[in-house]
């Protein structure tokens, strides 16, 4: 039972630390108006809020051969409240930045602590518990389109950011409470090495990149812009457009737990593959689909295929790294992993400044993908692309 209230306290922190970096992207609009900002400039608010979750992956995996992961989870829900309060009463747009990648910092050191711990919770549900961790994630990116237009009815855009800072310092000592009051699993407490595992563990770390870098880098692009695509492109109004950014994320949130569940059933290298290939069909879909119907139900395969593609490559590295290179390796991956994914959304606010279309950046996107899937299925009938960790 002490577990679960662990568990249950990490989903309540996943919740809000990933509510902190999806935020910017039904807020770009309020704050072009508030601020009179180009989507050049949107664009790389929204790369820094991902930049911020990237950056210090790898520092806290280091950090985790020296301090237990309760701690670094304690420190990230601290920054979180800290950073959501600078950005509240961020007077400009540079102000603003430092705000988003600072709150990104909280969601990427959190997740690297986080996730192995949950791993460790149970190591015999790796899939299941990452996806249920997942899904409680993926509810705050549901959620923060609403959560935005409400924020939006009651106050301005700093509300949102007031309302986080207070939410964050409640779960963060709910976290405190009942960490006190369980005897947490030592699994990593061999995991002092960070070279020698990356070292190690090379193949399936640069294996995870491959899969979730492009794949990230194409899905950040999309959604940061997803609103404004729809508006300018689609003809459909920043009110309903938020509704679909909604769907996109909504969907994902089943999408969690069954992929979790999936991931530990099916042959997961080639369940991989059919869900990348499937992201890159659901982004072309988008783009050739009008009406507000097509567009939801679009909308929602697309929310579902990419939302299944983080629990099962997390539960490709972390159901079978060994203990005393879970968290080192881990973190080299997502560290890795998310520096690519984070300037999906300069690149597209680049593209289009410069004339092109929403259209003709995002199907350029994925003919990249399909090139990627390509290459990693002849890797694979090659045999030489990993299954699982090194012993």
């Amino acid at each position: 039972m002490a577990r679960r209230e662990v568990f249950g306290s990490l989903c309540s922190l996943v919740f809000l630390v990933n509510l902190g970096r999806v935020v910017f992207a039904p807020l770009l609009e309020p704050l072009r108006t508030a601020f009179g900002a180009s989507g050049t400039t949107l664009g790389l608010l929204a790369t820094l809020a991902w930049l911020g979750s990237a950056l210090p992956r790898i520092p806290t995996g280091y950090l985790l051969t020296h301090v237990p992961r309760q701690y670094v989870v304690l420190a990230t829900g601290g920054v979180l409240t800290a950073a959501a309060l600078f950005t509240a009463a961020a007077p400009s747009i540079p102000a603003l930045m430092l705000g988003a990648f600072l709150m990104g910092m909280a969601s990427g050191a959190y997740f690297i602590a986080a996730n192995p711990l949950v791993t460790e919770l149970y190591p015999e549900r790796v899939g299941r518990a990452l996806g249920i961790h997942g899904m409680a994630s993926q509810l705050a990116a549901a959620g923060a389109p609403l959560l935005v237009t409400a924020a939006l009815l009651v106050g301005d855009w700093r509300t949102t950011f007031q309302g986080i800072a207070v939410v964050a310092a409640l779960a963060t000592a709910g976290f405190v409470l009942a960490s006190r009051q369980t005897d947490l699993p030592n699994a990593g407490v061999h995991d002092r090495d960070l070279l020698g595992a990356v070292r190690q563990q090379y193949p399936i770390v640069l294996a995870g990149v491959a899969i979730l870098g492009f794949a990230g880098f194409v899905w950040n692009g999309l959604f940061n812009f997803y609103v404004t695509y729809l508006t300018t492109t689609k003809a459909v109004s920043g009110t309903m457009a938020r509704n679909l950014l909604t769907v996109v994320f909504a969907a994902g949130v089943p999408a969690f737990f069954v992929s979790g569940h999936l991931a530990d059933r099916l042959p997961l290298v080639s369940y991989l593959f059919a869900v990348l290939v499937g992201f890159g069909g659901a982004v072309l879909l988008v783009t050739v689909s009008s009406g507000l119907v097509t567009l939801a139900l679009v909308s929602a395969l697309l929310g579902y295929v990419v939302h299944s593609l983080f629990p099962a490559v997390d539960t490709l590295l972390l159901g079978s790294l060994p203990d005393r290179h879970r968290a080192s390796a881990y973190a080299a991956y997502s560290g890795s992993m998310m520096i690519v994914q984070a300037t999906g959304s300069s690149a597209v606010g680049a593209l289009t400044d410069a004339g092109l279309a929403f259209d003709f950046v995002f199907r350029a996107l994925v003919a990249a993908l399909f090139c990627l899937v390509a290459v990693l299925v002849v890797v694979h009938r090659l045999g030489r692309f990993p299954t699982g960790a090194r012993a």
